[in-house]
């Protein structure tokens, strides 16, 4: 064993440095015997200049006696330092001091915030959440006071209007479809229980849902003829959609499509089953059209709002669970063979506004307010159709 080195210990909570130590005298002095950056603090070698880590305070035996506490040197190290190790007392032997490691990285921040002072007071681990359960509530409120004349009051951030509120809308859009179907299906009932012939009743269930969309999905349905039947390139036609005046292309279009949603619904086996589930399915083509891979036509407006808001994954998801629900409702009011025919209603209004949206797309360049809301009309009468007799 290597003769151990008896001087005086130094102090252990301060840097010890001959003359030529340049430290500034504003640097900190003691602590761990670490630098700044994570590096030992060393003190000057009197002879050979060569540093040595300083480690914790070792009682030192006088130099004559042979039972006290020393510290050892590496026996291949000489000069370079002190091994780390622990202290093993008995009588004649060398003791090894530990010297300090290197620091232990920082533990990671705790996932959620936590009560009390400073940034995250007031914070739980719900917060992402409480931050979600936001923007669903703008959602719906988008949703509702979008689509429909419904007001919803604001408050609580549910006024926010922002792209996560617009995917948020996009997704609920199918569930705001109800609140149009079921005025017009308590129209129906009326209708039915006053004796009016299915056509009268059929013209004014379609005439309630109007209404109560403010007659925007059939605005938006004229626009867009008149934009893709003049044959302008996109510019033009984006400009001829955004005048007040409707065209022949426009007004044709909405006789049309007016026609054919009375006397489907006229012709429908079961009226009510039928215009809920057209009015679901109009609003379900909104997710689709504001996939992640469908760009807006304009820098602004609604439909750079909406355009590419809605995860394809989640648009599989909502259009799953509205196929299943009119499967449900077409059972219980046809059985089977009605539950059957209502999930293939679902399936061939997207279709159809799937066809349209593709032509709008590569017309136009991308979605705008009046593509969605020709969407919505599309789907709801491929469905409306579908269900006919």
């Amino acid at each position: 064993m290597e003769r151990a080195d008896r001087r005086a210990p130094r102090p252990p909570s301060r840097v010890v440095a001959d003359g030529r130590d340049h430290r500034s005298p504003g640097r900190p002095r003691g602590g761990d015997g670490r630098g700044a950056r994570g590096r030992d603090r060393h003190v000057a070698h009197g002879r050979d200049r060569r540093g040595r880590r300083l480690g914790r305070p070792v009682a030192r035996a006088p130099p004559a006696g042979g039972g006290g506490r020393r510290l050892a040197r590496h026996p291949r190290a000489r000069g370079r330092g002190q091994r780390r190790g622990r202290a093993v007392a008995g009588a004649g032997h060398a003791v090894r001091a530990g010297v300090p490691g290197p620091a232990r990285p920082p533990q990671p921040a705790p996932r959620g915030g936590v009560r009390g002072g400073g940034a995250g007071r007031g914070r739980t681990r719900h917060g992402p959440a409480v931050k979600d359960g936001d923007a669903a509530k703008a959602g719906l409120r988008l949703a509702v006071t979008f689509l429909t004349i419904v007001p919803l009051p604001a408050g609580g951030g549910a006024e926010r209007v922002d792209r996560e509120a617009a995917r948020a809308a996009m997704l609920l859009a199918p569930a705001v479809g109800l609140i149009t179907g079921g005025a017009a299906a308590l129209v129906l009932l009326a209708g039915d229980a006053l004796g009016l012939s299915p056509l009268l009743r059929a013209a004014l269930a379609v005439a309630v849902t109007a209404v109560l969309t403010r007659a925007l999905h059939l605005d938006g349905l004229a626009d867009l003829a008149d934009g893709l039947g003049s044959g302008r390139p996109a510019a033009e036609a984006l400009t001829i959609m955004k005048r007040s005046d409707i065209g022949p292309f426009g007004v044709v279009t909405l006789v049309l499509v007016l026609l054919a949603q009375v006397a489907a619904l006229a012709s429908a086996p079961h009226a009510v089953t039928a215009v809920l589930v057209a009015a679901v399915t109009g609003r379900l083509a909104l997710p689709w059209a504001c996939r992640a891979a469908v760009p807006p036509a304009r820098p602004g407006g609604l439909g750079a709002l909406v355009a590419g808001t809605v995860p394809v994954r989640a648009a599989l998801a909502v259009t799953a669970v509205a196929i299943l629900a009119a499967a449900l409702a077409g059972a219980a009011a046809g059985g089977t063979g009605g539950g059957v025919r209502s999930a293939a209603a679902v399936v061939a209004g997207l279709a159809a506004s799937a066809l349209l949206l593709r032509h709008a797309v590569r017309r136009l360049g991308g979605v705008t307010g009046d593509v969605l809301g020709a969407l919505v009309e599309c789907a709801a009468t491929a469905a409306l159709v579908t269900l006919a007799r």
